[in-house]
């Protein structure tokens, strides 16, 4: 059977071509012109640029917007061919056991969305924040429907499933504050002198010194810095942690303490 067969006596392929290609250009102009917008909103109320909350907001309800209109698209186009009125009649016939198997089949992607709606309204996460999720660290670059995107230290993007973020553990280290404490960890001999240790650390550091662990192999000391951008503290953490480390070293507190230990 020819195609064109299963259109409707009064379709047109014109109208099936129409709705797609006019959904995809409206959703396209809406999308550039609500961003276009918003900027201008920002500039104009807030004098600079728009906060967190609200630009992670702004761009969740810019994609659902997006994608109820390329929906809508699709609807129009597919009503314009023979059975789906009586598909959609058969569906509604059988709501209930429609609506079973379709959500047991997208009850992953739903999830992934409802989490997503729930992170635009809390806001636990931000674009721009700097966060910790299991073991991936970086900041956030996107907050999309169904996903999250993270930009780590070496570039690399790591893609969260919303519904992970939501029910998981989550560290923001710039939820309050663009600044964070910086803190390391120093292992000294089990017979040195850790109070002596601890004195020489905060002279170095500037910040506070405190026993973390004890045990027979050595003393885990928690070293704090001054506060930093987040973008840059995996490197002063690692100066500070140089520092320290030479310093004991300097003030003969890391003798006996070789390679083979912890350091």
């Amino acid at each position: 059977m020819h195609l064109a067969a299963v259109l409707k006596e009064d379709g047109d392929w014109a109208v099936v071509i129409g709705a797609l290609v006019g959904a995809l250009i409206l959703a396209f102009v809406v999308d550039r012109a609500l961003s276009r917008r918003t900027e201008q909103l920002a500039a104009a109320v807030t004098r600079g640029q728009m906060s967190r909350e609200t630009a992670t907001r702004l761009r969740f309800v810019r994609r659902v917007i997006y994608s109820v209109i390329l929906l809508v698209g699709v609807a129009i186009a597919l009503s314009q061919f023979k059975g789906v009125d009586e598909v959609a009649a058969s569906l509604l016939a059988s709501g209930v056991v429609a609506a079973a198997i379709i959500g047991f089949a997208a009850r992953q992607t739903l999830a992934n969305f409802v989490a997503g709606v729930m992170l635009a309204i809390t806001q636990p996460i931000r674009v721009g924040d700097w966060v910790r999720f299991e073991d991936h660290y970086g900041v956030v670059v996107d907050v999309r429907i169904n996903y999250t995107i993270l930009r780590t230290a070496g570039e690399t993007r790591v893609v969260i499933p919303n519904e992970k973020l939501a029910a998981g553990i989550l560290q923001n280290d710039t939820l309050i504050d663009d600044e964070i404490g910086l803190e390391v960890t120093v292992w000294i001999p089990p017979d040195a002198d850790a109070t002596r240790a601890q004195a020489i650390l905060h002279e170095e550091s500037g910040g506070d010194v405190s026993v973390a662990e004890l045990t027979p192999d050595g003393v885990r000391l928690a070293v704090g810095g001054g506060p930093a951008p987040a973008p840059e503290r995996g490197a002063r953490e690692a100066d500070l942690r140089a520092r320290c480390h030479a310093r004991l070293r300097a003030e003969g507190l890391l003798e006996g303490f070789g390679a083979s230990d912890r350091s």
